[in-house]
């Protein structure tokens, strides 16, 4: 029987890949710091307890070897060289990646964004040629980066295939974007500010989809970078809409022509000036890749679920430390009164 092990496995995409690797048969080796296990994987799965950054521990996770590697938490050049010493005992690697590795003709990337005329202008839609950031320490980006520099530098010794994977989506996100356009709905807020006319476009990607192109990367070996993303871009105006028929919710959309007016009023997760689409050719053409989720929205219950019930009880910052850490007080109320009010 072919053997996985999978690192990061009770994260929001390492749950749903152990399910599709287990479910093709594969013997799977589930890993996370805690040696948790999900309610939902067949009784097959094996569990370990492990740091990534121990390397003795994962060593030992790996165990006398491994048909494949799938590691969700790779975030830098370190981690693709603790990958990479363990070739002698693994087949092959499956390593999740970032879309924000990319820049633009002009060197413009996501850590620019912040910057005047700094948003990056990728072509539409972004295919794997694209140019990559330049490696480095200074962000979540430039590390992504390194690590794929070095994993496809060292793919004659391990052969790894990377997974840029777009807006993650589904269940078990700690970040849900989802998440804003849900909590205006519960806390029955009439109206609400979509900028750029509400046709910003950031790609999303389902977890279902992104373990469907780990079973399929796992079946078949090579050194390679594939964009993860869903069929679909919908436009945030879109999203919001396919949000508010699961939760049975009528909003009123105020659109804006341009920018948002304050950090606090109008900046949805999606909000970009220019579009981010992604192309997923190769990963048909590659891997024979279907999606198993065909619509972003046919996605939505299972996700508009999990939040409702993290947020039963509780005050969002308590559910969602981190996406207050990652965007701020997106439920400033008083501001968008203020400014819907003008």
């Amino acid at each position: 029987m072919r053997r996985a092990v999978v690192i990061g496995a009770t994260g929001q995409i390492g749950r749903v890949a152990v399910t599709a690797l287990a479910r093709d048969d594969w013997e799977v080796t589930a890993v996370s710091r805690g040696g948790g296990r999900d309610e939902g994987w067949p009784e097959g799965v094996r569990v370990a307890r492990a740091d990534r950054a121990d390397d003795a521990a994962l060593a030992d996770a790996v165990g006398d070897g491994c048909d494949v590697l799938v590691d969700m938490v790779a975030y830098g050049p370190e981690h693709a060289r603790q990958l990479v010493s363990l070739a002698d005992r693994v087949g092959s690697a499956v390593v999740v990646s970032s879309v924000s590795v990319y820049e633009d003709d002009k060197g413009r990337g996501f850590d620019t964004q912040g910057e005047p005329d700094g948003f990056p202008e990728y072509p539409v839609p972004l295919g794997e040629g694209q140019r990559t950031v330049v490696p480095g320490e200074a962000s979540y980006s430039t590390r992504k980066a390194g690590l794929e520099r070095e994993l496809l530098a060292a793919g004659g010794r391990l052969p790894t295939t990377l997974l840029r994977a777009g807006a993650i989506h589904g269940p078990h996100c700690q970040t849900p974007r989802e998440l804003y356009f849900v909590k205006r709905n519960l806390d029955g807020r009439a109206r609400r500010v979509l900028p750029y006319g509400g046709l910003s476009r950031f790609h999303p990607a389902n977890v279902h989809n992104i373990a469907e192109l780990i079973r399929l990367a796992a079946a078949r070996p090579g050194t390679r970078a594939l964009n993860a993303v869903d069929p679909d871009a919908p436009t945030v105006a879109e999203i919001a809409a396919a949000i508010d028929a699961v939760m049975g919710a009528e909003p009123e959309t105020v659109l804006l022509d341009g920018p948002p007016p304050s950090p606090t009023v109008g900046d949805t997760p999606w909000s970009v000036p220019v579009p981010v689409v992604c192309d997923m050719s190769a990963a048909e053409r590659e891997l024979g890749y279907r999606p198993v989720v065909a619509r972003y929205a046919d996605g939505l219950p299972e996700t508009v679920a999990w939040i409702e019930g993290r947020l039963a009880g509780r005050d969002w910052r308590e559910a969602y430390p981190k996406m207050f850490q990652n965007y701020g007080d997106l439920f400033d109320y008083a501001a968008e009164d203020a400014f819907l009010g003008a």
